[in-house]
């Protein structure tokens, strides 16, 4: 085989062997459950019947950069957590445990705590209310 050859087919594999892995992260994120709502007097509006079959949602504020981590507790009450890391103000990734910044590796727990730096601070908490058959989201 020729020199030419063997790069273009070296490149080729490299390709698809890239985009494989691309693809396989991608359809894991498309499996976090997210809900799309606007905000209106300073509050997010999310129905409790999303919360049916697992107890953490994502919530996109429209017109918002960060995503809500909102979790349901075993005692029935909601905990919102802006999902913007306190360090360098990236957005934040659920982990399952908790929630990790990927610019330089910022975790926090569950329940917003620091667990690993360089950030210093919780994440912000924001009160929660159940009205109706909605959760409120105060972002004040």
């Amino acid at each position: 085989m020729d020199r030419r050859k063997f790069i273009q087919q070296s490149c080729s594999l490299c390709v698809a062997v890239g985009a494989g892995m691309v693809i396989g992260s991608l359809d894991g994120c498309a499996t976090l459950p997210v809900y799309k709502t606007a905000v209106a007097n300073n509050a997010v509006s999310v129905p409790v019947a999303i919360f049916a079959t697992t107890s953490f949602q994502l919530i996109q504020p429209k017109n918002q950069y960060y995503n809500i981590g909102l979790k349901k507790e075993a005692d029935g009450t909601y905990t919102a957590l802006l999902l913007k890391c306190t360090h360098a103000d990236n957005q934040l990734t659920p982990t399952g445990n908790g929630y990790k910044c990927d610019l330089h590796g910022s975790a926090f727990s569950a329940t917003g705590k620091v667990i690993t730096g360089p950030a210093e601070r919780p994440l912000k908490k924001y009160a929660t209310e159940i009205q109706s058959d909605q959760i409120i989201i105060h972002l004040s």
